[in-house]
């Protein structure tokens, strides 16, 4: 039954990369009102990001995997648009939900300048905003020429630019061979992958590998792939150094101990005009933590949000699918954003998910035991701060060093992230700590068992004109 006001969907899902989309268009195959936003011009997110149309690409598909899996997505999607059963909100930013009695009130950005304010409502909500690179820095990381690894993987796929010729590539997780080969493919030389894990602790859990052959495959095509280009694959390794003056001119690979430290005198230089660097991903849980959604903590060390088996979040009317509930990939998203449908029909038309739901929690279970894995081997070590001279810049908004983290630890007392905040402004910038919030922690200690991480009531910045609008509709 669909609501009884026009302007009251059934579902909103916020997010419309993989998980958003599955979510989305499963939620409408039942005949559900579903409202869909995201803040970007086209479905697909960070992973199905596809070149801007004025480049004229012959072969988008040629820069992805699953491309007839995100075609297939979007016919449904245009399907359900045509017919009126869903909304479709590109270039929304949502910068906050509230709840109204048992409904939810969605607060966006959108217009040509991302200033006008829109309102929104839905009975339920399906979140499946995505994640973000996690950045571990070092000296040099601030130079011309330094992209994070899923930020050169999306210039190549949005606009068929590569970073610079001769790129290295760096950091930790999965992520990184898949960017290594796409640039190698694209036409840059890649000298070097600096991994600072190793690949054979995958070997430990042989169960775990064989309950996942697909990933498994994936593993040895990527690394057949990088040694058909020349690319070196350096483990236990990281770049602990930048060199060059207007711009990137080499880099400094050092061997590391089990605790991510770096080997003294094992230092070694590799020319390159260009250098990729990323440690992983964390989940965007802005919105969530604006609702009051609980969080745990993940194997690889991020905070996630706690779900149950049919992915509802602590908060009634809420689901989670996606990075959201942990980092895992493709094919856990599109399998959650699913099993969140299924779960909110059941809901909306009364009675059990269908009998695939089963199905679909069996490989959810199979594949997150691959991404617990792949968090556990990729989690970075304690010993990683020891790569930080105390010049670096650690909070690049704020220009805050690590050595002015340290004397606020060593001399000020402070003994968490949030003193640390108050006492040397590292997070309070434009980013509010998106880039910096993980090495500050590392320098000055987790804001305490208690503690939320990040809890924002704005996403983004708003104008205060917004703002006031906004309070005096909530007012009348």
């Amino acid at each position: 039954m669909r609501s009884s006001s026009p302007d009251l969907a059934e579902v909103a899902v916020v997010g419309a990369g993989p998980a958003g989309l599955a979510a989305a268009v499963t939620a409408a195959d039942a005949g559900l009102d579903v409202l869909l936003l995201d803040a970007a011009d086209a479905p697909g997110g960070q992973y199905y990001r596809a070149p801007a149309p004025g480049l004229g690409a012959a072969r988008p598909e040629a820069l992805h995997h699953g491309w007839k899996t995100f075609t297939a997505l979007t016919a449904r999607l245009a399907r359900h648009r045509d017919a009126g059963r869903l909304r479709h909100l590109t270039g929304h930013q949502v910068w906050a939900v509230t709840r109204t009695g048992e409904d939810h009130t969605l607060h966006a950005l959108t217009g040509p300048d991302g200033r006008e304010g829109v309102t929104l409502r839905a009975r339920r909500l399906v979140l499946a905003t995505g994640a973000v690179e996690r950045q571990l820095p070092f000296p040099g990381w601030t130079l011309p020429g330094v992209v994070g690894a899923a930020g050169a993987q999306a210039m190549l796929k949005s606009g068929l630019v590569l970073p610079g010729r001769r790129v290295v590539v760096a950091g930790s997780g999965p992520l990184l061979q898949a960017v290594a080969l796409s640039l190698a493919r694209a036409g840059a030389r890649v000298p070097a992958l600096v991994e600072a894990a190793g690949y054979a602790a995958y070997a430990r859990a042989p169960q775990v590998l064989a309950a996942n052959p697909d990933r498994l495959a994936e593993g040895v095509r990527h690394r057949a792939g990088l040694a058909r280009y020349g690319v070196r694959m350096l483990a236990h390794r990281a770049v602990t150094a930048v060199h060059g003056t207007e711009r990137v001119e080499g880099v400094t690979v050092s061997r590391l101990d089990r605790a991510w430290r770096p080997v003294p005198g094992t230092g070694r230089r590799i020319d390159c005009d260009a250098l990729a660097v990323g440690h992983g991903l964390v989940p965007q849980l802005d919105l969530a933590l604006g609702l009051g959604c609980a969080t745990r903590t993940d194997a690889d060390g991020s905070a996630v949000l706690e779900r149950d088996e049919d992915l509802r979040t602590t908060v009634p009317g809420v689901w989670a699918a996606g990075e959201t509930g942990g980092i895992g990939g493709v094919r856990i998203a599109l399998a959650e954003g699913e099993s969140a449908a299924l779960s909110v029909i059941a809901e909306a038309r009364g009675g059990w998910p269908p009998a695939r739901a089963a199905g679909l929690r069996r490989r959810r279970r199979r594949m997150r035991g691959f991404a617990a894995l792949m968090g556990t081997v990729h989690r970075p070590g304690p010993g990683w701060t020891e790569w930080l001279a105390p010049d670096t810049e650690v909070c690049r908004c704020e220009e805050v060093t690590a050595g002015t983290i340290r004397t606020a630890v060593d001399e000020l007392g402070a003994g968490d992230s949030r003193t640390a905040k108050l006492l040397t402004r590292a997070g309070m910038g434009w980013c509010q700590g998106r880039t910096c919030g993980f090495a500050v922690r590392a320098l000055a200690g987790p804001p305490g068992p208690d503690a939320t991480p990040g809890r924002r009531p704005l996403v983004c910045p708003v104008p205060l004109s917004t703002l006031a609008r906004t309070a005096r509709s909530e007012d009348a």
